[in-house]
């Protein structure tokens, strides 16, 4: 398991090229922007008060670009994974300069998802704990694919509404996939997931708080196509049992707010394109958090998560059939603190509101605002 760890310097050395190429060619991206007009304006949704270019995924889809024409093999699945990238960071860039209709957007998230598919990137099995390996036909696979790949896509389009927090997140998910897939023999799997994190701490150099620029749909629909397939050609297409939810619990925090968020907009019978404020970054603005506090804190949650899913990967808590207790308390205590971390959130952004009667308050009038211009 660790001689991938230490024969794969390249892995490293592809991160740093990501990095600095995002750092380097970020600010002249932010000036493109701001001549096609793709620029946030300050408004009552909005949290930024000057304006601000939105095109800064130009910048990371080179990151991701380069160094993956300087490290990888581009044959096969890699091919599929690049060129459904472009189309991911073409249909978002679009988004950002003139605006496209949520149909019209969701019909190119399908098209770019579906080009890795031809390239053999899809889910062929699953290997299920007691049952073992079940084999999906490719009728079953392919739009079982597209799906996960489009959902994790609006899933980090959805995250990015703080200065620094989708960068953060993906970072904490690339490393995470990273190790996860040198582990497993997936090298160039490995390669892009570190590529994904160097290019995201490369922006954040630019987007932490207070942001110069933002990744915009361009950026984020980049990061979660690249995200969701690396998760499909480096975890999901193994024989691992243990690695089945792997990318549910590294994804766990995207997961959780767009669950919440579309849930909340079909209980009050909204479209759930509808932008409201009502994702966890603006709760913990609405008690009171600054936007590093809350860019942080969601940050130490993803890392918490992701620590668990390294723990029960790495900790030989179960082998041969026989279970090693001292390793086997070892990642449940990982997994209890990954679990009171969540429990720590649901308390600040449930029960801190409810005490606090000037939050309640701060709460009810968003929401009736929200109504209103539903």
């Amino acid at each position: 398991m660790f001689e991938d760890l230490r024969s794969s310097p390249e892995v490293v050395w592809a991160a740093l090229t990501a990095f600095a190429v995002v750092v380097a060619l970020t600010p002249a991206v932010g000036g493109m922007a701001r001549l096609l007009g793709a620029v946030d304006r300050p408004s009552e949704r909005r949290l930024n008060v000057r304006e601000i270019p939105r095109l800064g995924g130009l910048a990371i889809f080179l990151g991701v670009l380069v160094p993956s024409l300087a490290f990888l093999d581009l044959s096969g699945e890699m091919r599929g994974i690049l060129l459904g990238a472009a189309v991911a960071c073409v249909v978002g860039a679009v988004d950002d300069i003139r605006g496209l209709l949520p149909v019209q957007k969701l019909v190119g998230q399908v098209g770019a998802s579906a080009i890795p598919t031809a390239f053999g990137v899809w889910i062929d099995h699953f290997t299920f704990p007691f049952l073992g390996a079940v084999d999906l036909p490719s009728w079953v696979g392919v739009p079982l694919t597209v799906v996960w790949i489009v959902a994790v896509m609006n899933m980090v389009n959805f995250l990015d509404g703080l200065d620094g927090l989708a960068s953060g997140v993906c970072a904490i998910s690339g490393l995470t996939f990273s190790v996860l897939a040198l582990s497993l023999g997936k090298v160039d799997a490995a390669v892009v997931s570190a590529i994904v994190a160097g290019a995201c701490i490369g922006f954040l150099r630019h987007n932490f708080f207070p942001a110069r620029i933002f990744m915009g749909d361009s950026g984020a629909l980049v990061l979660g196509f690249t995200l969701a397939t690396v998760s499909v050609s480096g975890l999901l297409k193994t024989a691992s049992t243990v690695v089945l939810f792997l990318p549910l619990l590294v994804l766990a925090v995207p997961i959780i707010d767009t669950s919440f968020v579309v849930a909340k907009r079909l209980k009050y019978r909204q479209p759930i394109s509808t932008a409201d404020r009502s994702h966890l970054h603006h709760r913990f603005l609405t008690i009171g958090f600054s936007q590093r506090r809350a860019a942080a804190t969601m940050w130490a949650w993803t890392a918490s998560l992701g620590a668990a899913a390294l723990a029960t990967r790495f900790i030989p808590f179960r082998e041969g059939g026989v279970w090693h207790p001292w390793e086997t308390g070892a990642v449940v205590l990982i997994a209890a603190l990954a679990l009171a971390f969540s429990i720590y959130v649901v308390y600040l952004l449930e029960i801190v509101k409810l005490a606090n009667p000037r939050v309640r308050r701060r709460r009810e009038r968003l929401q009736e605002d929200e109504r209103r211009s539903a």
